[in-house]
């Protein structure tokens, strides 16, 4: 075995520095995603192709709009019976308000072994560790074992209609092979208390329920009594939604999450026992909890509200938007527990709908992943775990590739990785990536 944190490989000095500065100029490119069709990848998918071209790869630049620039490559691997293993990452990011920052975010500054600015946890650290893997390969003349295909993406931090929708349901060919991938959320420290460093890879993601509710009612004067107001109607079916509380439907990730986290905490239990008390052992787990809570039951937020244009006017109509998320298998009662809670003159419909996801635990591919990251960190503790949102890997599912979190980084106790995400101070250890590039040229070299 290497010494932990020691480079292997073709792995050198150059790749990790390369690591930094990719991040650093990625960040640079404002690749601002507001969901209104404005984001422009273009330059930011140049900057990759580039990359990856010194490399020896021939880059294919992709787009279904104009300016939203999607860049796929393939590595050949030494094995051509093997499956080939999908790794992408997406190119856009959220927006950043200048003003809330303590350096402009997107200055991509490196200041006292941090890399700061948007996207460096979101996830353009990523897209820069796989070039700096990539690149450390073609000098050293190293090959993976199996077919290696790389995407960066437009449009993740929306609809993904410009990103990874376009490329499965138009550009499948370029998939071909492809049974695995991996992409972002994974493998990151989350310090849950004294020596117990846990290092969750994502094996699940809740389907994504964006809802339109409508109320239709009687437009009039704001003076006269109105048993038609929309507002009053689509108020109510808002607070029953807002106030439900989701029975806890547990998946075989989620379970397998609880029993190894539990475990750490000298608790023997079965998740799949009935009458267990899901919420109850949860405040037993710590911190890690927060791993946990988010996904064993689906939810619904009220997050958005229109209607009328005058203070004494009622309006015929109004419009909500609720934040709906899906647990795998949670769909039937999602959609029936909606019906219910909207009511009577409330109308509602899927604004944006994503498929919700599960991978195996018991992989090969995952077995490999959790021995990258103890390989340079012995003290690792891995668990499964499910995230809370979605990925890319929601539109590759539809090519049959099975999706995991894996975007490796150690990082230092009081490192909050997850308040980060959409976060102010966005920002990314230089020592994270540089673990990062090792357990990735490690993993993918073999996987």
């Amino acid at each position: 075995m290497a010494e932990a944190g020691r480079p292997t490989g073709p792995v050198d000095e150059r790749a990790l520095a390369e690591s930094v500065t990719f991040t650093s100029e990625l960040i640079r490119i404002d690749t601002t995603n507001r969901g209104d069709g404005s984001c422009r990848e273009r330059p930011a998918a140049e900057y990759v192709a580039e990359r990856l071209a010194e490399a020896g790869l021939e880059p294919v630049l992709l787009e279904r709009t104009p300016g939203r620039t999607n860049v796929v490559a393939r590595i050949q691997g030494t094995d051509p019976s093997a499956d080939a293993l999908l790794v992408h990452g997406h190119l856009d990011v959220v927006p950043a308000e200048a003003a809330d920052w303590t350096v402009h975010p997107f200055s991509g500054e490196v200041r006292d072994g941090v890399v700061w600015g948007r996207g460096a946890i979101d996830m353009k650290n990523m897209d820069a560790m796989v070039l700096a893997v990539v690149r450390a390969w073609a000098r050293a003349g190293v090959r993976p074992r199996r077919d290696i295909v790389i995407a960066y993406t437009a449009d993740e931090e929306a609809s993904a209609r410009d990103g990874a929708g376009f490329l499965a349901d138009r550009h499948s060919e370029l998939f071909e092979g492809c049974t695995e991938g991996i992409s972002e959320s994974g493998a990151f420290t989350f310090h849950a208390g004294p020596g117990m460093p846990l290092y969750p890879i994502a094996a699940g993601e809740r389907g994504t329920g964006w809802l339109k509710l409508t109320a239709e009612g009687k437009a009039g004067h704001g003076s006269k009594v109105n048993k038609a107001n929309a507002v009053s109607a689509l108020a109510a079916a808002i607070a029953r939604i807002g106030a439900y509380e989701w029975p806890v439907r547990l998946t075989p990730t989620v379970r397998a999450a609880i029993e190894e986290i539990a475990a750490l905490h000298h608790i023997r239990v079965d998740a799949g026992a009935p009458g267990l008390d899901v919420d109850e052992l949860l405040g037993k787990l710590g911190p890690a909890a927060a791993l946990i809570e988010p996904t064993i039951r689906n939810s619904t937020n009220p997050t958005m509200l229109e209607a009328g244009y005058k203070v004494n006017v009622i309006p015929g109509r109004a419009t909500a938007f609720v934040d709906g998320r899906m647990v795998p298998g949670g769909e039937e009662e999602f959609h029936a527990t909606l019906d219910r809670l909207t009511g009577p003159g409330v109308e509602w419909e899927f604004h944006h709908r994503e498929v919700a996801l599960e991978s195996p635990v018991d992989s090969p591919t995952y077995a490999k992943m959790r021995a990258a990251v103890e390989l340079f960190d012995p003290d690792a503790h891995v668990v499964p775990y499910s995230m809370s949102g979605g990925t890319d890997a929601k539109q590759f599912s539809r090519l049959g590739i099975t999706g995991y979190g894996y975007s490796p980084l150690k990082l230092p106790v009081g490192f909050d990785y997850q308040a980060l995400f959409h976060g102010v101070d966005e920002r990314v250890p230089v020592e994270a990536l540089h673990f990062g590039v090792r357990v990735l040229d490690h993993f993918l070299r073999g996987a």
